[in-house]
Formats: C-alpha cells, sequence, structure tokens
C-alpha cells in the first residue's frame, strides 16, 4: 500500500510542472507577440507616438497661421461669498477677442464687470469647491459676456487667477 500512495503523489507533481512550464512558454510568447504587434504598428497603442507621427507627415507643409485674435485684461475682483463664515473669492479674468472687435468689447468692460460681479456673487461656496468648478463658471461667465457684446466677439474666458479664501 505504500508504494500506490507513494505513485500517486508523484503523478500530481509532474502535471503540475507541465502546466507551469505552458503556462510559462505561453506567457513569452505573448508578451513578444504584443511586443511586436505595438512596436510595429499594427495596433494603435504604442510604437511611435502621435505627435511624433503628426510632425513627420507635416514636415513639407506649411505651418498653419494663428487666428488673429488679441486679449483685454479685466480688472480683478474681490467677491464675498455666501457662507457662514468671512470668505472671498480673488477673480482675474482676460477675454480672447477677434481684433476686428477689439475697441467695440473694450467700450463695453464696464458692462462686462457688472456681469462678472453679478454672477460671482451669485455664486455658493458648494459651486466653488466642486472640481469642475472652474470650467462651469468660464462657461457661463462666456455665456453672459456674449449677450452683453454680441455672439462671435469673444473667443473664450481665460482665467488668470481664482483664489478662494
Amino acid at each position: 500500500m505504500t508504494d500506490a500512495t507513494a505513485e500517486q503523489a508523484e503523478v500530481p507533481e509532474k502535471s503540475e510542472k507541465k502546466g507551469v512550464i505552458i503556462g510559462v512558454v505561453l506567457a513569452l510568447v505573448g508578451a513578444a507577440g504584443g511586443y511586436f504587434l505595438t512596436t510595429s504598428g499594427m495596433l494603435p497603442i504604442g510604437g511611435k507616438p502621435a505627435a511624433n507621427a503628426a510632425l513627420e507627415k507635416d514636415v513639407g507643409k506649411a505651418v498653419e497661421a494663428l487666428p488673429q485674435v488679441g486679449f483685454i485684461d479685466l480688472p480683478p475682483v474681490i467677491i464675498s461669498v455666501n457662507a457662514g463664515d468671512s470668505r472671498h473669492l480673488k477673480f482675474h479674468a482676460q477675454l480672447e477677442v477677434n481684433t476686428d472687435y477689439i475697441a467695440d468689447v473694450e467700450k463695453m468692460t464696464p458692462r462686462i464687470m457688472d456681469v462678472l460681479n453679478g454672477y460671482l456673487r451669485a455664486l455658493e461656496v458648494s459651486d466653488l469647491e466642486d472640481s469642475l468648478a472652474l470650467m462651469r463658471i468660464r462657461g457661463h461667465l462666456l455665456r453672459r459676456i456674449e449677450i452683453v457684446v454680441g455672439e462671435g466677439r469673444v473667443r473664450d474666458v481665460l482665467v488668470m487667477e481664482f483664489v478662494l479664501n
């Protein structure tokens, strides 16, 4: 009986070794195949970065001119925020404006500041502490400014300073 139990114990060890060896070989073949596919460019990931590939394609082409824009600096604003304690928001922005309309938008700066103050004063502390607050505020301000100066004149609102203390 001891011989029979000894043989049964040895058999699983051999099959376990075969399974481990086959697993290692398949893992190496898979890793080598994946490396080849990504570096050869057959898969859209890996290989040459997209920025370098775009640069190589555009070597002989002329570079597009930047759009004709100017920037109007708005005065910084410090606003008390609706909270139980005395918290303040310091906000400073610039407007990206099409060059044809810079004079028109500069004439409307007092009205823009009025809209900016009114909107920022209506914000709650919870609105400002959200991780996407700055993007949402930029969008709301841009829409309100476009209502004041007309659509197509102001391209974007660039936030220079946004400090809540």
